[in-house]
């Protein structure tokens, strides 16, 4: 991935988190809080920070943030700062902004006011803890949409030890196998011959009905 330069707007645990993830990743991350102390705390996991009050527009444009390639607004529980830093950032022109959201109501004003990503925080990782609890096969999934996902499941037991072509997934379940995870190592586009050991993890495709009743066997 080329380096790209990132800011993140607010320094509570979701921005933090972040801001450190893309900053491990090798990429420029700014930092960015009105809290002095977090501001702080946040130079240790980020390239630069800076204390500033993303709701005045002479405070973003004296940041350069129009030289960022995404920004990203995880401002925590003031709704109205967060909706205001959107509006200007929009108005600045950056390139993409991605905004967290407190709630739906909060989510559809900042996709009216052009975000190009909106996250729900709260309500994913609600759902995957319910996912965790419904399916415990399955470690990690991403939403293609809302009929389809992506899914890293352990493999069960009785399914250890044997070539993708004898499992036949394909067919029994109607999901695709498109990458093992084997002890940090991933092998992509498997091939029908590969055989299959226990603590392997799966990485499959298919409707969130068809995942569920594979990710289901015991």
């Amino acid at each position: 991935m080329a380096k790209q330069q990132y800011a993140v707007i607010g320094l509570g645990i979701y921005g933090n988190s972040v801001a450190r993830r893309l900053y491990e990743a090798g990429q420029e991350v700014l930092g960015i809080d009105v809290n002095e102390e977090r501001v702080e705390e946040a130079e240790l996991f980020v390239t630069h920070a800076v204390v500033a009050d993303a709701t005045e527009e002479e405070a973003l444009i004296s940041i350069g943030i129009r030289n960022f390639d995404c920004v990203i607004v995880a401002i925590g529980n003031d709704m109205q700062s967060s909706i205001l830093t959107v509006l200007l950032l929009k108005e600045l022109g950056v390139k993409k902004v991605i905004a967290k959201s407190l709630s739906k109501h909060h989510g559809q004003v900042l996709e009216k006011l052009g975000a190009d990503w909106i996250t729900y925080p709260e309500r994913d990782m609600g759902e995957r803890v319910a996912n965790q609890l419904l399916s415990p096969n399955v470690l990690n999934y991403i939403e293609l949409s809302k009929e389809y996902n992506v899914e890293e499941i352990l493999i069960p037991s009785r399914m250890a030890e044997k070539s993708l072509r004898e499992l036949d997934i394909r067919s029994k379940y109607n999901v695709s196998a498109i990458a093992i995870v084997r002890k940090g190592d991933i092998i992509i586009s498997p091939l029908s011959e590969q055989i299959i050991h226990k603590g392997d993890l799966l990485v499959v495709i298919g409707s969130k009905v068809d995942l569920a009743r594979l990710s289901n066997i015991e």
